[in-house]
């Protein structure tokens, strides 16, 4: 039996990269899938994936900065499927966006689906929410020249981030004998679009895997299976927690 028979969940971000991943990993374990994305056409792609595969799913243009815009995602994911039972708070924008955009889309967006997903799935008996952080929600970033400087974009996506691990652990506090469970995870360098134009300097791959003990990047697949882990049964007493997917980036 699949893990998620029966379930309904709403993946942000999920016109590619790690977002696409999640999508596809909880379809393929039965999920409903409502993707959203500000990119129309890359989470109406992802969308049409799990249908011709098999699954079901919908598609939905997403800004997270808009906070009614996420009630409203995951209210549709109640009234498409029947149930939110999953939030992949996922969506995020790399830190060349400037601080303004950073904060707002990585950490407000996050703070908006667990204020509204939180309160609908206490309401309708629990669920789980699984928040993307990163390795930089737990350390500072180091560049190819040495430790990046913290008025350059990793500034604004480091505090973003340790936000987000904040988040999550406040809300796994507040919502806790509600039986709502919020977990963050911690990715290493993974190979998405947003890392593109890092892996595309010269030097740029081999610097970002040198970073990491196992010596490689990560794929956003094995980051999809680490939250498809984290939302599901099999972590029932789990909540609370940043858990690093990182090769060792934070080992150290």
């Amino acid at each position: 039996m699949n893990r998620y028979d029966g379930m309904s969940a709403l993946v942000t971000g999920a016109a590619s990269g790690i977002g696409r991943a999640m999508a596809l990993r909880l379809a393929d374990e039965g999920c409903a899938v409502l993707c959203a994305d500000i990119d129309q056409e890359g989470t109406e792609s992802t969308a049409a994936e799990v249908l011709e595969h098999g699954g079901k799913s919908a598609a939905v243009v997403l800004n997270v900065t808009d906070s009614d815009a996420v009630k409203d995602a995951l209210e549709r994911t109640v009234s498409e499927f029947g149930s939110i039972d999953v939030l992949m708070n996922n969506a995020g924008v790399g830190g060349g966006a400037g601080w303004d955009q950073t904060i707002a889309v990585n950490l407000s967006g996050v703070y908006y689906g667990l204020l509204h997903g939180c309160k609908m799935m206490a309401e309708r008996g629990g669920g789980a929410i699984v928040n993307t952080a990163s390795v930089a929600g737990l350390n500072g970033l180091i560049g190819s020249q040495g430790v990046t400087a913290p008025s350059d974009g990793p500034g604004a996506y480091t505090a973003a981030k340790h936000g987000v691990v904040g988040l999550t652990r406040q809300f796994a506090v507040t919502y806790g004998k509600q039986n709502v469970r919020v977990n963050a995870l911690c990715p290493g360098y993974i190979f998405t679009p947003m890392t593109a134009g890092m892996r595309d300097r010269e030097g740029g791959q081999q610097f970002l895997e040198s970073l990491h003990p196992m010596g490689r990047l990560g794929e956003p697949e094995e980051i999809a299976s680490a939250a498809a882990f984290l939302a599901s049964t099999d972590a029932s007493f789990v909540t609370g927690v940043a858990l690093p997917i990182d090769g060792g980036y934070t080992a150290r």
